[in-house]
């Protein structure tokens, strides 16, 4: 993986020291809060209901064993002993004291991490897919785009202050694990009829309170050109994207303002300027990139027989490991969507276990998916039951994966300041009322999503099935989509009607899987039966009669609220 070189180094020290005199001034009272703001989100650090919420960057999903021990020291010594990893594929702890966010900074810089860019009006963490480097489907790998999309989107002195977040996402396969038709910017590896290597680009994808499915704008550009064209994009957003109204300043209500056509002539008519500039990528550069993403020491091995008298291990062989490109090596899936704990959420302790078995089984390396999981990409078949039962005494080897309980859920109304619902208590309350693993396995692959509001940071729209927290007269409230795909074919879900309550989700859940069971053909997915039969059936058996209101759920007291200022211990965790 990437190794920072001496750049790195010394402008993560600078921002670590200016940050540190920052804080200084705003716990003496000679920054306001207004004026401090700025300053902290561009340290990825958030003002939240309890505490502060920073965001640490994991560039495509990528991460050390000894980098993931760091998260663990953080939650150990900073927070309350947990963190939450994100559909960003990077992770977030959520309370946090500000005197002690230059620290964090500081040992993060210790193993090469920093949170520049997690937050502000800037070119986001660049994403990519979780198996890159070793998936079978894969035409190039991406991740050396990838880094050098990152070190061009560093503090790049164009593109600090854009009218609002931007984000790229970057697949080297064919098939799209990546969520690039959701992204600011997608791009896809692709080869042209002379068999050289180039992105499709997709523009103006996003999901929040205007979702739009991205635009193919161009069908190849050649990899040297994956920065200029980049760059040509972002400069025409920079230029015209809106900055007077908030909630119409990403690039997709450009994109559809003035159609694609115009925008990709725009970006052309920029593009003739730099095509052959300073940011085009030669093949030394690339190389010097690439050799930071060698292939690690894989033994030469035959593919083996696993065990199959043990139906445990055989589930989680079947949902959790995955093949890859290397006769004799898988890669597996550790489930962080274990019943009654938050999604996405890692104790200090599993952590720290994590980061053995990466050491143990998988050359030091892990990965962060965009389904909140995490993935040991490189481990031996003849090591997978030895690892399945180290993960299962960690609580990580949930075999859930791509089932119903693998729910993507952003971290709602239990800590977010925007949200208008509870999202994690909601995802809780489902797993309860679908625990039976055998149900599940029959129900087979379906993605559900939960996002506490509209700025949809649980990508609900492109969840089979979605809920996204509403507020109605002061209460909590959920509205469910149905038909969102975040692969090929993207899709963005429809609203089947009326929103329901809190105490409903479990039982509006149970229906639409009753209608999926009843009208599926053999082999067919959730999604699969869907769009052939079409949402109508879906719709009228949700509401052919009323969904009861049940009694109120019995679970922790999650309606008190944090008493006192927030670095005080309120009266509750909402983690479970």
């Amino acid at each position: 993986m990437y190794r920072y070189d001496q750049f790195d180094h010394q402008i993560t020290a600078e921002r670590v020291a200016q940050f540190r005199d920052q804080v200084r001034r705003r716990l003496s009272g000679e920054l306001a809060e207004d004026e401090f703001r700025i300053l902290r989100l561009q340290n990825g650090l958030y003002m939240q209901i309890h505490a502060y919420m920073m965001r640490i960057a994991v560039p495509y999903g990528m991460l050390s064993a000894d980098q993931m021990r760091m998260f663990a020291h953080i939650a150990r010594k900073y927070d309350r002993g947990y963190g939450h990893f994100t559909t960003r594929q990077n992770i977030q702890f959520n309370w946090l004291k500000l005197q002690d966010a230059p620290d964090i900074l500081a040992d993060l810089a210790t193993v090469e991490m920093h949170a520049n860019q997690t937050s502000g009006n800037c070119i986001r963490n660049t994403t990519s897919d979780e198996f890159a480097g070793v998936a079978r489907d894969e035409i190039i790998d991406p991740r050396p785009y990838a880094e050098i999309l990152r070190q061009w989107s560093t503090f790049h002195p164009e593109f600090g202050f854009l009218p609002r977040k931007f984000k790229f996402s970057i697949t080297g396969a064919t098939t799209d694990r990546a969520a690039i038709a959701v992204n600011d910017v997608g791009l896809q590896a692709v080869k042209n009829g002379q068999g050289e290597v180039g992105f499709r680009v997709l523009v103006g994808g996003g999901l929040g309170r205007t979702p739009f499915i991205g635009t193919e704008i161009a069908s190849f550009i050649p990899w040297q050109h994956i920065l200029t064209y980049a760059e040509s994009i972002v400069r025409v957003y920079n230029e015209y994207g809106r900055r007077d109204n908030l909630y119409k300043a990403r690039i997709k209500i450009l994109v559809n303002a003035i159609g694609i056509d115009e925008f990709r002539r725009q970006v052309e008519e920029d593009w003739k300027f730099t095509k052959d500039g300073p940011c085009t990528v030669n093949q030394a550069e690339l190389d010097r990139v690439a050799a930071c993403f060698t292939a690690p020491a894989y033994e030469k091995l035959a593919d083996v027989a696993l065990p199959s008298d043990n139906k445990a291990f055989s589930n989680w062989v079947a949902r959790n490991v995955k093949p890859r490109k290397v006769a004799g090596y898988a890669s597996v899936v550790l489930s962080l969507k274990n019943a009654g704990i938050a999604p996405g959420d890692a104790t200090e302790a599993q952590m720290d276990a994590v980061a053995d078995l990466a050491d143990k089984y998988s050359f030091g390396e892990l990965r962060i998916t965009h389904m909140q999981n995490l993935v040991l990409a490189d481990v031996k078949q003849a090591d997978l039951f030895a690892l399945w039962e180290a993960a299962k005494a960690s609580g990580l080897a949930t075999p859930n994966i791509g089932l119903l309980t693998d729910i993507i859920c952003c971290p709602g109304g239990d800590y977010c300041t925007l949200a208008n619902a509870r999202s994690i208590t909601l995802a809780k309350a489902i797993d309860e009322r679908f625990d039976d693993l055998d149900y599940l396995h029959d129900i087979g692959d379906i993605d559900l999503n939960i996002s506490g509001c509209i700025n949809a940071c649980g990508h609900h729209h492109v969840g089979h099935i979605g809920i996204l927290g509403v507020d109605k007269s002061g209460e909590e409230w959920y509205q469910i989509t149905i038909g969102g795909n975040k692969g090929s074919p993207a899709n963005i879900g429809k609203v089947i009607g009326r929103s329901f309550s809190f105490a409903q989700i479990p039982e509006v859940i149970s229906r639409l899987l009753q209608v999926y069971v009843a009208k599926r053909d053999e082999g067919e997915r959730f999604i699969d039966t869907l769009r052939r039969v079409g949402p109508d059936p879906f719709k009228e058996f949700v509401y052919a009669t009323p969904v009861p209101e049940e009694a109120k759920l019995q679970m922790p007291d999650y309606e008190l609220l944090a008493q006192g200022t927030p670095y005080d211990t309120p009266l509750y965790s909402p983690r479970f």
